[in-house]
């Protein structure tokens, strides 16, 4: 048994390619162009809405039993609650009994529940993709989706808003802390190893949910303006915001 065994910088160096793909698909580029379709958006709300709500759940009923997800169970990161607040605003009073997850979030959840029941330490690899995001290129998703969608103050992006992490300085101090969370687990080098693995196809499956919803951005954007959107990005020489800050 080793603790963490630099595990930070492993799942960062070891994602860094399915990292780039999640960055490329025609959804994010377009995002990154503030080119948001408003349908789209509150689609990938809905499908994200399921993966917190199972993931902290999970995370939950497993924290008593199992040392690698108590090491890393952090209230102040969940977010089920703060999507709801946004699925209500799109959907409205009764959004519940509207939500379902599209093709690749079924796949995604599957994937949620079979490593809770064979390899819950597995769950780290998911936590870890969905939160550092979530701190890092997450916060700047926030400000394109208002600009692009006109959304009132502190509407419709409650998914990006952490109320305990409030600045910048305080999320980047966290991030610092999860990292040290990370480094401190009591994990073998074979987790240590799975839980990479496990990352990079978390990276895949998030890339699965937005290749889902290209088709229904095109049908709400003018074509000139996601092609365009794409070509600039394509012609950038920096990159889009990452979608994990590891």
């Amino acid at each position: 048994m080793v603790l963490g065994a630099g595990l930070a910088e492993r799942l960062r160096e070891g994602t860094r390619a399915a990292h780039g793909l999640a960055e490329e698909t025609v959804y994010m580029r377009c995002f990154t162009q503030g080119v948001v379709g408003r349908g789209a958006f509150r689609q990938w709300l809905m499908d994200l809405y399921g993966v917190y709500r199972l993931l902290e759940e999970q995370m939950g009923e497993l924290a008593a039993t199992e040392p690698a997800i108590a090491g890393i169970q952090f209230p102040e990161l969940w977010r089920t609650a703060a999507i709801a607040a946004d699925l209500e605003f799109y959907w409205g009073p009764d959004w519940e009994a509207l939500v379902q997850p599209s093709e690749a979030g079924t796949v995604y959840l599957a994937r949620l529940g079979a490593v809770a029941w064979q390899q819950p330490e597995l769950l780290v690899a998911h936590a870890y993709v969905r939160y550092m995001g979530d701190l890092s290129g997450g916060q700047g998703l926030k400000a394109m989706a208002r600009k692009a969608l006109n959304l009132p103050e502190d509407r419709g992006t409650q998914f990006h808003t952490f109320e305990a992490l409030p600045t910048v300085e305080a999320q980047r101090a966290f991030k610092g802390r999860y990292r040290e969370a990370l480094n401190g687990l009591p994990l073998t080098e074979a987790q240590i190893q799975a839980i990479v693995a496990e990352a990079n196809l978390a990276f895949h499956l998030n890339c699965g949910l937005m290749r889902g919803l290209e088709p229904l951005l095109k049908s709400e954007v003018d074509p000139e303006r996601w092609r365009g959107a794409i070509a600039r990005r394509a012609g950038e020489s920096g990159h889009a915001p990452a979608l994990v800050g590891g």
